[in-house]
């Protein structure tokens, strides 16, 4: 008996193994598919590796719950401005929110258990409200940290366009080595010039293209250099004049923005200064002479 039992437990450990390997892994249904051409699945189904799976499942939730078409666009490019390309990761996020709601309100109902009833709903309801909030904070704060290291990448960018163009190369070929040069240095800006490349490759507009760099991107700068070259382009001014004069034009900009944030400096040291500096310089001056006053002047005006 003792005997049979080991052969029936080995047998169904080796065939949960050999089926969890087969469908994590060895997947030949999608090796089938693609040799006899059948069409793909959806980009988010793709990847099964263990790894992957539970962004996966994160993404098949989101994908089954309904979104709004309004909110789902405006989340859909804060998305892009973050740098989160796939067609998944809208659907990731939503899913998120779900996971993340429920996962805080379960944490403050169990931190909340020794108060009153009521009490536990309120923690559980913002337990929840936090979680449902928290994706879609997490989303704006990569997106500007993205942005912000984008405007810091432009000005290089700038300056190899520039060198680019006026060593005789076109625009599209200067767009294409600056994104090579600059993949080590500013992988953003890098990324955005690339993408900028890929769709002139396809036989999108280069105004097109261009609009789309600006919106893609959501900064000012960014949308700035678009206007300057889209007008070069239409009214067949110099590309290289164009994008130096522009460049001087950043230089002066950046120095203004400098000196405005050195004069505002002052200004904002007054309540540090005030609240923190002060009252240790009260401290170490005044307190050893009210230490003597209590010690010596009042004794003495009791003794009166």
């Amino acid at each position: 008996m003792e005997l049979w039992l080991s052969v029936a437990l080995f047998v169904l450990v080796a065939a949960t193994t050999a089926l969890a390997g087969i469908r994590l892994w060895a997947r030949p249904r999608a090796v089938l598919d693609r040799l006899a051409g059948a069409p793909e699945a959806a980009a988010w189904r793709i990847p099964t590796h263990p790894s992957l799976a539970f962004r996966d499942l994160v993404a098949r939730l989101g994908a089954a719950l309904p979104t709004p078409q309004k909110g789902a666009a405006q989340l859909r490019k804060m998305l892009i401005r973050a740098g989160y390309y796939q067609t998944h990761a809208l659907w990731v996020v939503q899913g998120a929110r779900v996971l993340a709601g429920a996962a805080l309100a379960l944490v403050a109902a169990v931190a909340s258990r020794e108060a009153a009833a009521s009490d536990r709903v309120l923690a559980a309801m913002f337990g929840a409200a936090a979680g449902a909030v928290a994706p879609g904070m997490f989303v704006a704060w990569r997106a500007r940290r993205r942005q912000y290291r984008i405007r810091r990448g432009l000005p290089d960018a700038l300056d190899l366009l520039v060198i680019c163009v006026e060593s005789g190369l076109g625009l599209d070929q200067a767009i294409a080595q600056t994104a090579k040069e600059l993949e080590s240095a500013h992988r953003d800006i890098s990324r955005e010039l690339a993408l900028v490349h890929l769709e002139l490759k396809t036989g999108v507009r280069r105004q097109e293209a261009l609009r789309n760099l600006g919106e893609r991107t959501g900064v000012a700068d960014v949308k700035k250099l678009v206007a300057v070259l889209l007008q070069a382009d239409r009214f067949g001014t110099g590309i290289a004049q164009s994008l130096r004069t522009h460049a001087d034009f950043m230089r002066v900009q950046a120095r203004q923005a400098a000196e405005e944030k050195v004069a505002k400096l002052g200004v904002k040291l007054v309540f540090p200064i005030f609240f923190c500096i002060l009252p240790s310089l009260f401290v170490v001056t005044v307190g050893p002479m009210a230490v003597r006053i209590m010690r010596e002047l009042l004794p003495q005006m009791r003794n009166l």
